[in-house]
């Protein structure tokens, strides 16, 4: 362990290697132990107190010693010629610790003494007399020890013979010394505390008790009995005579009486002797008129009172006895006993509580000539100590322990000499507090030692050489305990099992300076806080100078010099992290210190001095080398600088702008890191193969050389971070610059990238250059994905918080943005030019499969999927191959020119087949070619989304081909209902309206259509009136082709005309369900001389008449529910728009079927009508603008 003296740094070594010390040389130990004892606190002198010194009788006695208020102070130590004085920690220690004794001269032994000599008069003087103490106090040793092993006489022999280092002769020497000695008188000191539960002998219930002891041995009790002729009730008083019965005093009217008397009891032998305690209850001579008042207040002491005239007048009554023999007795007992009777009449008579100690009256002081009872046990205490500690072999710290025979001999000396218990934990205290400034002691020892001190000081007064004596412990210890405190770093190194030692300590100096004795003895106003803070700033400066001079530069060169700087920075570096980190917790629990706070402060004072004059040597000498060496001096400053976060109190550091110093450097740095960079990039693509990278059963689709450029851009990002630069508009330029340079690396690797593929597929197969060309798509791909993370690694957000005050949003945005993306359109125009190269290739495969699906031969019905799966083959193979070899983004990149591509293609073939002979075949081909395409790039919804592929484009070709791969019916039916949704949205009645009541009766299979009105009819006549009439027709023909048209009556000059007329067609129910089935009515305007002029037309669907809809089963063509209530509805007028129907176009176009092309005829001579009947009503209005 490293431990420290008081004013010079001592080192110990390990317990062990003093164990192998003390064991060669014990009487060396000894006399090294004292001696270093009275060097580093002359208070504790052990050996050499003089007469004056307090005895043990003085503890015997209930006087006390009475000291002035004077003697209780502490004053300062006077300096005594050739001693060294004490360290002082700082100038206030003078006035606040103050010695209670001043240093004495030692003249016990000389300096020109050979070691020899002074181990030989050591033990003459120190050890012989403790040996002739211990060998009387066994020889008179009364009673067992408290330990649970009982020693034997020459057990106890050989230990302190081990111990005090006592040769044979030496020992049979001083035994006969002993023999020869006069005897003690031993003693039985008894104190009789207090009784409970003992019988009420008196009428009042109560009794006066009082008790008697002695000591009886067996010859006297035995001549005691032959002597009484009869049994009597005192024991003790008839069977020694009346100066050796000691009696406490009468405790009136109780049954639980407190004495707290003490006696001391002599005897001469403890073999056969026995302690004998008698209680009685005092009665004192009462007249019969007494007892008589007595009975009339009280009738339940009747039986009492009679008992009492029986007695003899003034006869005392026996309440219980304790018998106990001296050999059953331990040195100490502090026992309650219970009252034994001396018949069985009352056999519960309650306890007693005794304390019985074993002592010697008088001793022979021959033996230690000079000493008290206090120094020889203290002296004592020291060697069993030293003792016990030579012979462990263990390295952890002693935690108090002793061996039986150790506690056995210290227990009978204290005892016999009545040495109290303050006594003896002030001995401990002072021992184990100078003991642990040698070797490594259990601080939990200490701590509980001061705490027995300070209950006892509460409870009893010291004698005032012991109160010296404790001063002067304490205030050694803090000495010592703030000078550790100042080496905490050295003492007490960040291991867990140091720190709890050093919050021990700390809590030791709290405890002293919170104690009743340290705070009577020094009434100066010590604060240890304070002083631990001090402590802590001293012993910071020390380490600091230490640490510089360890790292001196050897010689005065730049490197060397900034070399020696970077390990000292790292050293405090470190240091303020562990403070931080493990002693903080420790000195703010303990002494509610912020040392990580105060050891920063100084810290930072200290190194930034040095900091500034080391760097200020270096300008205008700074070259790429002398860079290279000042960067990790940096970053060490830059840590430290981060720490200053966790300052409990915020002010000026004088490292705050230490980056000032290394702006000559900076430049240096980026080059380095661009150049470093740049050469791994170069290094990583000369030997790339540009073959995808497998990585368990998740393959990685980019080759090497976009892994190592994605690692190489983070040691750039590691560089911004570690930096840190403070000055904002500075780190923007600095921001300005890693940003071009990453950029620029990336466009670099790009050029080299598409150079290393041509020189690869100068001499590979076709296949294995797609592979390739495939590769260099998803590297470039995977670096547009690293630029797209380079502002979050970077941390733009941040530094556009710390630069919003020096640079604008607008400066900000328009330069750091736009040179990732310039960087990230030069990926995408490489990305595109590849993907293109390969869709080029695909797009050609693609129509040249589309064009073999077109033919005039007949084929059976099921010949479409055959003409399709061709093609379907090969983009299956294709795509499966590309998305192998292609990272999603890139795939999916290829996908979308592709299936545009395809569409073109579809559309193209579909246009250029102008032929109508087998165009619906062709059509309905490229039709289920459409479909299974867009099922091939959906993917089931991992290829393209449903709003990619419905394009614009594709819903136009989807439309085409579905109208061109119907039949000319099914284009009727199509055509008809979008009519009919024309007709459910269209708004107002621009031409007028019709009201129809319509149902449908499912049981005779009949339509009825009534005709009700219309009404805001077109004035079609000169007359500004219409002779409206209105035709009704069911469409399509080949749906109703046996149903005849029908028409109403004419109303003439009428514009909302009245009909009220009903019809009835005679169709199935089937029929009015067929797709486009519909009722379509016509109001025209009955003309003489011309054609009916065309008012406007609605399309009512077959399906919204009430009985047609679905919802009913029939059997044998009858519903098994009930006719429908006919419905009324009114149909707004409408007018066709002419030549926009997609549809009557395409059926116009098919010339060879009459039926459509009576139809496409019906509906252009509307379109006809509905033209001239718009012409002329415009021109009527510009004639007659009135009406």
């Amino acid at each position: 362990m490293t431990s420290f003296h008081m004013d010079v740094a001592i080192t110990w070594t390990h317990p062990t290697l003093v164990t192998t010390f003390c064991s060669s040389n014990p009487q060396e130990v000894d006399f090294l132990f004292d001696s270093f004892i009275k060097d580093s606190a002359p208070a504790l002198s052990l050996v050499h107190a003089g007469p004056s010194g307090s005895s043990s009788d003085s503890n015997m006695s209930t006087q006390r010693e009475t000291t002035s208020s004077e003697d209780h102070l502490l004053k300062p130590p006077e300096q005594t010629p050739g001693l060294p004085r004490v360290k002082q920690f700082s100038p206030g220690h003078v006035r606040k610790l103050g010695q209670t004794r001043k240093i004495r001269h030692r003249r016990d032994f000389k300096d020109e003494e050979n070691p020899d000599e002074k181990a030989c008069h050591f033990k003459e003087l120190e050890l012989k007399p403790l040996y002739k103490e211990l060998l009387y106090t066994i020889a008179h040793k009364m009673g067992t020890s408290a330990s649970t092993e009982d020693f034997a006489d020459r057990q106890l022999h050989q230990y302190i013979k081990e111990a005090l280092t006592m040769t044979e002769s030496e020992h049979n020497s001083l035994m006969d010394k002993v023999q020869n000695a006069e005897p003690p008188v031993y003693c039985l000191m008894a104190t009789v505390k207090e009784a409970k539960g003992i019988l009420g002998k008196d009428v009042s219930g109560f009794s006066d008790p009082y008790c008697l002891l002695t000591i009886l041995e067996d010859e006297e009790e035995r001549r005691t009995r032959r002597s009484r002729a009869k049994a009597s009730k005192y024991v003790v008083k008839d069977a020694v005579s009346d100066d050796e019965i000691y009696q406490t005093d009468v405790k009136q009217q109780t049954l639980n009486p407190i004495w707290n008397e003490t006696f001391i009891l002599e005897f001469e032998d403890i073999v056969g002797a026995s302690f004998h305690l008698e209680m009685w209850d005092k009665d004192e001579e009462v007249s019969l008129t007494q007892k008589l008042e007595e009975f009339t207040t009280n009738f339940s002491s009747l039986s009492r009172i009679i008992k009492e005239v029986k007695k003899e007048k003034g006869t005392d009554d026996f309440l219980g006895k304790i018998v106990i023999k001296l050999q059953d007795l331990h040195c100490t007992e502090d026992n309650w006993y219970i009252l034994e009777p001396r018949t069985d009449t009352y056999p519960d008579r309650g306890q007693c509580h005794l304390n019985l100690k074993f002592m010697h009256k008088t001793r022979d002081d021959t033996l230690s000539p000079g000493r008290n009872a206090y120094i020889n046990y203290c002296g004592i205490l020291q060697q069993f100590v030293l003792s016990y500690i030579s012979k462990q072999k263990s390295s952890t710290p002693w935690k108090g322990e002793l061996c039986g025979e150790a506690q056995t001999l210290l227990e009978h000396y204290a005892t016999q000499n009545d040495l109290s218990s303050f006594l003896q934990d002030l001995a401990k205290w002072v021992a184990y507090s100078k003991l642990c400034q040698s070797i490594e002691v259990d601080s939990s020892l200490l701590l509980q030692q001061l705490t027995c001190v300070e209950y006892h000081w509460h409870q009893h007064e010291l004698p005032q050489q012991q109160k010296q004596e404790l001063g002067d412990s304490l205030h050694g210890f803090l000495h010592y305990g703030l000078h550790l405190v100042s080496k905490y770093r050295d003492v007490f190194p960040p291991t867990p099992s140091a720190t709890p030692k050093l919050h021990t300590l700390l809590r030791i100096l709290v405890q002293i300076c919170k104690t009743q004795a340290f705070q009577k003895m020094n009434p100066a106003d010590f604060q240890v806080h304070d002083e631990v803070a001090d402590a802590v700033q001293t012993g910071t400066q020390e380490w600091f100078t230490n640490k510089k001079g360890l790292h001196q530069p050897m010689t005065k060169e730049p490197s060397e010099i900034i070399s020696a700087l970077s390990r000292l920075i790292e050293e405090v570096r470190d240091d303020i992290k562990l403070n931080k980190d493990v002693w903080n917790r420790t000195f703010v629990s303990a002494v509610q210190v912020d040392v990580f706070t105060a050891v920063y402060e100084k810290l930072d004072s200290l190194l930034a001095t040095e900091v500034r004059e080391t760097l200020s040597q270096m300008e205008g000498h700074i070259d790429q080398g002398l860079a290279n060496s000042l960067f990790p001096v940096y970053l060490s400053l830059q840590v430290i600088r981060k720490d200053k976060a966790f300052l409990q109190k915020r002010g000026l550091l004088k490292l705050t702008n230490f980056h000032v110093s290394f702006r000559e450097a900076q430049p240096y740095w980026l080059n380095q890191m661009f150049n470093t960079t740049m050469d791994r990039v170069e290094r990583a693509i000369k030997v790339d193969q540009l073959q995808p990278l497998h990585s368990g059963a998740v393959p990685i689709k980019h080759s090497s050389s976009a892994v190592d450029l994605a690692a190489c851009i983070q040691p750039v990002c590691d560089l911004w971070e570690q930096m840190s630069w403070p000055d904002p508009e500075e780190a923007f330029m600095l921001m300005v610059k890693i940003t071009e340079d990453v950029c620029k690396i990336v466009v670099t690797y790009c050029h080299s990238l598409k150079d290393r593929v041509r020189m690869l597929s100068k001499n590979c197969d076709h296949g294995s250059a797609i592979n390739m060309l495939c590769v260099v798509v998803n590297d470039l791909e995977y670096l547009r994905s690293v630029l797209a993370r380079l502002p979050t690694q970077l941390n733009w957000a941040g530094l556009r918080e710390r630069t919003q005050h020096v640079i604008g949003e607008s400066q900000f945005h328009n330069t750091l943005p736009l040179q990732v993306q310039q960087a990230q359109g030069i990926l995408r125009r490489e990305i595109r030019s590849a993907l293109e190269t390969l869709s080029r290739k695909l797009n050609t495969d693609i129509e040249t499969h589309v064009r073999g699906m077109s033919t005039r031969k007949r084929i059976p019905p099921k010949s479409t999927e055959d003409a399709a799966t061709p093609l379907m083959r090969y983009l299956e193979k294709e795509l499966h191959y590309m998305n192998e070899n292609l990272v999603q983004e890139n795939f999916n990149s290829l996908l979308t020119p592709l299936w545009n591509n395809s569409v073109k293609i579809l559309h193209q073939m579909a246009s250029e087949h102008s032929q109508q002979e087998g165009l619906i075949v062709f059509c309905h081909r490229l039709l289920y070619t459409l479909q299974c395409l867009e099922q091939c790039f959906h993917g089931e919804g991992n290829g393209l989304p449903l709003n990619v592929l419905h394009s614009d484009e594709y819903k136009t070709l989807n439309a085409y081909l579905t109208h061109h791969s119907l039949s000319s019916r099914h284009l009727v039916d199509k055509f008809l209902e979008g009519k009919i949704w024309e007709q459910r949205v269209i708004a107002g009645e621009k031409y007028g309206a019709v009201t129809l009541l319509t149902s449908y009766r499912r049981s005779d299979q009949r339509l009825r259509v009534e005709v009700l009105n219309a009404v805001n009819l077109l004035p079609m006549d000169s007359n500004g009136l219409s002779d409206p009439y209105v035709h009704l027709c069911l469409e399509p023909y080949h749906t109703f082709p046996l149903v005849e048209p029908c028409c109403t009556q004419i109303k003439s000059c009428d514009l909302n005309p009245l009909f009220d007329e009903a019809f009835e067609f005679l169709v199935g129910l089937n029929q009015c369900q067929a797709p486009g089935a519909c009722l379509v009515v016509t109001v025209l305007d009955h003309d003489t001389l011309r054609t009916d002029d065309f008012e406007g037309e609605a399309f009512l669907s077959l399906k919204d008449i009430p009985g047609v809809a679905r919802g009913g089963e029939e059997k044998d063509g009858l519903s098994f529910h009930p006719d429908a209530p006919p419905a009324q509805i009114r149909l707004p007028l409408t007018h066709p728009k002419p030549n926009e129907n997609k549809i009557l176009k395409l059926l116009e176009s098919r010339k060879g079927e009459r039926e459509i092309q009576a139809f496409v005829k019906k509906r252009r001579q509307r379109e006809k009508q509905s033209k001239e009947q718009s012409q002329a009503q415009r021109a009527h209005f510009f004639f007659h603008p009135k009406i």
